[in-house]
């Protein structure tokens, strides 16, 4: 009685044990960079010869240039969208509509280095 008392409690530990391990595995959601090549590179077909690059590029350093998030993050979304760096004033909030000028003087050398030499 004792045997089969010390197996089941085992057996119910393992499962638990299992189980809790099963939970706390991290899932495996797409990081916003890996998502932001994966849409920006088929518009870079053709144009470039390594689209992944010049994409990721873009993200890490033209786009990082921009501290703004709003703005930041319209950017993204017309680099992505267009294959080229835009934004358009609908999306970013008003107050800040008139930093779109400013935002890509920022970005223009890093954006430049990007398409023409994205492996520095």
């Amino acid at each position: 009685m004792l045997l089969r008392f010390c197996a089941a409690a085992s057996i119910s530990l393992l499962t638990i044990t299992s189980v809790q391990a099963q939970v706390r595995a991290p899932s495996r959601l797409p990081d916003a960079r890996s998502e932001f090549v994966r849409q920006c590179a088929p518009r870079m077909l053709g144009r470039w010869e390594h689209p992944e690059e010049v994409c990721g590029c873009l993200h890490d350093h033209a786009a990082a240039v921009v501290e703004d998030r709003d703005l930041r993050e319209a950017l993204l979304r017309g680099i992505s969208e267009t294959g080229v760096p835009t934004i358009e004033t609908d999306w970013v909030p008003t107050s800040k509509q008139g930093e779109i000028g400013p935002t890509f003087t920022k970005i223009a050398k890093p954006t430049l280095q990007c398409m023409f030499d994205p492996a520095k």
